[in-house]
């Protein structure tokens, strides 16, 4: 983990790969991003500055991610990590398009609600 770009990095022989924290958020395999069937799916958006503040191994097979905004139910497999190093622009593409046709953004919402008495 490369906690100054908040990237995570990934090799796969002689392969190097980064993929950015928000990359891996908004592409969580979690039920919570996923959904739990056909067009359950729930577009995650406000991420650009999500960082990973913690990576556990599950088994051989997959790694575990907890985020900043407190997101840590997707176990992110191996074969899953290459394809997404592997298509990375694709899946990035398609997501930015998701986002422009919901009218959605990267950034946090950074507006404040005050109350007052």
């Amino acid at each position: 983990m490369h906690r100054d770009s908040a990237e995570l990095e990934i090799q796969f022989g002689a392969e190097h790969y980064r993929l950015s924290a928000e990359f891996l958020r908004v592409h969580s395999p979690s039920a919570e991003v996923k959904g739990h069937g056909p067009g359950q799916a729930k577009l995650q958006y406000g991420k650009r500055l999500v960082t990973i503040l913690k990576l556990e191994p599950v088994g051989n097979y997959a790694i575990k991610l907890s985020f900043d905004d407190g997101h840590n139910t997707g176990i992110y497999t191996w074969d899953m990590l290459r394809a997404f190093c592997q298509h990375k622009e694709d899946y990035w593409r398609e997501y930015e398009e998701a986002l422009s046709l919901a009218g959605l953004d990267r950034d946090p919402d950074t507006r404040a609600v005050r109350f007052v008495p």
